[in-house]
């Protein structure tokens, strides 16, 4: 039994002892392991700060996650691959870099890696470019080779980048005339190198600073960019009209860019363009990094249809310029024309009348629908937004309280006394509106009842009786709300959504919806009054109006309004009786042609026309002076082959939308006729 029991003994030892050197064997694989993972999290950290430096742009600090030995290696300096990255990235426009799949793992005892890259390039987006390659050791430096910049390249192979650029539509005019152009911009600007130093220097950038309009601080900052360089040309201004006198130093170029001739004339309703932006790239990976793109007005809205597409190749070349792979190809595709209705004429001189004072034109064929004019004033230059503003400029426009980045024929107001048309138009369809039954109205206020408390509706002229054509003639507020109070709010409202209300235009231009009133119901007798002649909560924007009122020239019929020349006419049929139509149009005649009417002075013009003027006035408390809007609507009463909404807001004492209007409606009447 003894020596039994030290047999057993001595064969534990061998079993302890493989214990022993199997966990130590466990042991150190699991550490080994654990160190290959913390080398491929490093082996990642390094990577991707590398391709970081790509998508910053800091293309200096690429070389510090590369292994010297693995530069030279390659047949390259430092120097040479900071270099190279900058130049390639540079010229490519390249931009909105995105990092995919990236992987690191351990090889036959090399770390390597690989990972996806997609980048904008001045032709559009480059996707899936596959890279791989290995990293140190320790995973803290990658080797480098020349196949990081693109795959495929190796040695001194070069990136050949051409480009096709796509030509920008045009927006033309109904008779072919350039709204937004094409033309020829100047470029103006110095060779800093022939400025001389110190105070001559100073002395040609305060007299070149001067002739430009713009600020010293503002060329010196343009001179302090990094890509500067003593002999080459920086520009500092671009114009569409070359200076009459050059002081000395400054230089000249000509080019291609967006110009608008019309200028201020149609800055709200055609915008400009500026230069893709990083955020425009990030927004649609089909722009191109150096294309234009609308910022506003039709040049946005229809930007997709007037930029088109730029064409071009990017392509790997080996040292001697011989084409290896080409990495991208693009066909040019040039934008589209885009013809208008608007008249160029008639939306200069519609433009001129206003005399930059606040306010808005709008002419439009009635039957078509056709918009002949919409401009707004005070404006802006387009032709400086496009071409590069100065701060100067800028804050002049921005610090103006009469808003010239406004567009007026897209914004809504109270439309006065041109909606009591609407209101008259309703009553006579249902019965309510009897236009020969004169009304007694003394005095200059009235009010319903003591329920109405102080509040009185107020007119201009004490006239008695008051028959429909009397109320129009003299535009008169207490008859118009003695007829909406009778027709009451529920026939009046149904009139009203045979409309516009509430609904969007087929137009390009942004604006909000033709409103009644903040809520569904007025609540109460004052505010139905009150709308009835044109106040209240109603908003409509200078085209809602010229589109609402075309059921007078049309016998009823509401035609929308269109602006581009290829769209089609359309049309709501009975939006009101013809009667009533031929009834209202005969009165707005009269408004014209009656000593007393408000829109008398038009008679002087000598041509036909059907009218109705309105003030809108704007005031917290009934019995103060408020802030007056004028308007006038007016059209073609023998041939209804033209209309026009003028808007004059905050009117100046002794002036009125009616006298804006006459050059522009002479014009009208002797061009289509």
């Amino acid at each position: 039994m003894e020596r039994s029991s030290r047999k057993t003994k001595k064969n534990k030892l061998p079993i302890i002892i493989g214990g022993i050197i199997i966990v130590l064997i466990a042991g150190f694989f699991s550490i080994r392991t654990y160190q290959a993972n913390q080398i491929k999290k490093q082996g990642e950290k390094t990577v991707t700060a590398f391709v970081k430096t790509l998508q910053d742009g800091t293309y200096q600090k690429t070389a510090k996650n590369l292994t010297a030995i693995s530069i030279k290696k390659s047949g390259y300096t430092k120097e040479q691959v900071i270099e190279k990255y900058q130049s390639v990235f540079s010229g490519i426009g390249a931009s909105n870099i995105k990092l995919d799949d990236l992987v690191v793992d351990k090889k036959n005892g090399t770390y390597h890696f690989s990972y996806k890259l997609s980048i904008n390039t001045s032709f559009g987006q480059l996707k899936n470019q596959a890279y791989s390659g290995t990293l140190s050791d320790d995973g803290q430096a990658i080797n480098w080779k020349p196949n990081l910049i693109f795959p495929g390249m190796t040695g001194k192979d070069k990136i050949n980048y051409s480009i096709d650029p796509a030509v920008r539509g045009e927006i033309l005019d109904r008779n072919n005339q350039k709204i937004a152009a094409n033309g020829t911009v100047y470029q103006l600007g110095v060779v800093p190198g022939t400025l001389g130093t110190a105070e001559e220097r100073s002395a040609k950038i305060e007299t070149i600073a001067k002739s430009l309009a713009i600020t010293v601080k503002e060329a010196e900052a343009t001179l302090a960019q990094s890509w500067v360089q003593d002999d080459l040309f920086v520009p500092l201004k671009t114009t569409v009209e070359a200076p009459k006198e050059i002081p000395e130093g400054l230089e000249i170029k000509e080019t291609t860019g967006r110009t608008y001739p019309l200028k201020e004339a149609v800055a709200q309703l055609i915008g400009y363009v500026g230069k893709v932006t990083a955020e425009d790239l990030k927004k649609n990976a089909d722009l191109a990094s150096d294309s234009l793109i609308g910022r506003s007005g039709l040049e946005m809205a229809l930007d997709k249809q007037l930029r088109g597409k730029d064409g071009g190749s990017l392509a790997i070349t080996d040292s001697k310029g011989n084409e290896k792979n080409v990495l991208q190809k693009i066909e040019k595709k040039d934008g589209e024309n885009i013809q208008l209705t608007i008249d160029s004429r008639a939306q200069q001189i519609a433009y001129n009348s206003l005399n930059d004072q606040a306010g808005s034109s709008v002419a439009m064929a009635p039957k078509t629908g056709e918009l002949l004019v919409a401009t707004s004033s005070p404006s802006f230059d387009p032709n400086k937004m496009t071409n590069g503003i100065s701060q100067t400029d800028y804050e002049a426009y921005s610090n103006n309280e009469d808003q010239p980045f406004m567009s007026r024929f897209a914004t809504g107001y109270a439309p006065g006394s041109t909606f009591k048309l609407i209101t008259s138009a309703i009553g006579l369809d249902a019965g309510t509106l009897n236009p020969e039954d004169a009304l007694t109205i003394n005095g200059l206020k009235w009010q319903k009842d003591s329920s109405w408390g102080s509040y009185q509706v107020t007119r201009v002229s004490d006239v008695n009786p008051v028959n429909l054509r009397t109320a129009l003639i003299y535009s008169d507020n207490i008859y118009m709300a003695q007829e909406t109070l009778k027709m009451g709010e529920k026939t009046f409202r149904a009139g009203l959504d045979k409309f516009i209300f509430g609904k969007d235009l087929d137009l390009p231009i942004a604006m909000d919806a033709a409103q009644i009133s903040s809520k569904d119901q007025f609540g109460s007798e004052i505010l139905l009054a009150d709308t009835g002649y044109g106040q209240g909560q109603l908003l409509l924007n200078p085209i809602q109006q010229i589109t609402a009122y075309s059921v007078f020239p049309n016998n009823g019929t509401m035609v929308y309004p269109k602006l581009l020349a290829n769209q089609k006419t359309a049309n709501k049929k009975e939006v009101i009786q013809a009667s009533s139509a031929k009834k209202i149009t005969e009165d707005m005649q009269a408004v014209v042609s009656d000593e007393n009417g408000t829109a008398h002075s038009l008679a002087a013009l000598n041509i036909p026309l059907a009218a109705k003027t309105g003030t809108a006035e704007i005031k917290q408390k009934q019995d103060e002076k408020g802030q007056e809007n004028s308007f006038l609507y007016a059209f073609d009463s023998e041939n209804q082959d033209y209309s026009v909404v003028e808007l004059l807001e905050n009117k100046p004492e002794g002036t009125s939308a009616t006298d804006l209007s006459k050059d522009l409606l002479t014009y009208l009447h002797q061009t289509y006729q």
